[in-house]
């Protein structure tokens, strides 16, 4: 099943569509609300159509995914995104408009999402989140993952030196799997005292 629709206390989860344009527009041009994604900010609607089309139609051509637009359900309007790529590191990524941080909305969404991929059998998830924006590691710990360990990365398309942190939650009962694949895949690697 792709992207399913999700229900919370406050939100609606649901798919991305060519009449959310505008709305995503505000999500991905925001110049601090995408400081440490893996993309520039857009700055028109032809690249937000663009990004849809080059992001978000292939995952929903797919048999299965997990690509949300983040609704308040007073109003259906998107203010963020969060997704599981079904790749193997299973990786949750979210991110939402600056007016909407600090109220508990990515935590709230991302409890829903994992739940349901739990249901449908996904073994663990991962979550990584650069050194410098702890707050992103603050959802991961409020949704039960644990920090593994921490690896750099040249960023691209930004082309910087990154340190992640490499969070997991495993949700078929094996705890003691790590996934490795950052790690194996980094000459700089280490396990961070005190996260």
């Amino acid at each position: 099943m792709n992207t399913p629709a999700l229900e919370t206390r406050r939100l609606v989860l649901r798919a991305f569509t060519e009449r959310d344009l505008d709305a995503l527009f505000l999500i991905l041009r925001d110049k601090e609300a995408n400081r440490f994604l893996p993309w520039y900010p857009v700055e028109s609607l032809e690249e937000t159509k663009a990004f849809y089309e080059g992001r978000y139609a292939p995952l929903y051509a797919l048999p299965q995914a997990y690509a949300y637009a983040i609704c308040l359900k007073e109003d259906g309007c998107p203010i963020g995104y969060i997704n599981v790529s079904m790749e193997e590191h299973h990786d949750l990524g979210y991110g939402l408009r600056k007016e909407f941080w600090h109220r508990g909305i990515a935590t709230e969404a991302a409890r829903a999402v994992i739940e349901r991929v739990k249901r449908d059998g996904m073994p663990f998830v991962t979550a990584t989140h650069d050194r410098n924006n702890p707050r992103s590691g603050g959802v991961m710990r409020n949704v039960g993952m644990r920090y593994r360990y921490s690896y750099e990365e040249q960023w691209q398309p930004k082309d910087i030196p990154v340190v992640f942190r490499m969070y997991q939650l495993n949700l078929d009962g094996v705890e003691s799997r790590v996934y490795r694949g950052y790690w194996d895949n980094s000459t700089v690697r280490f396990v961070e005292n005190g996260v």
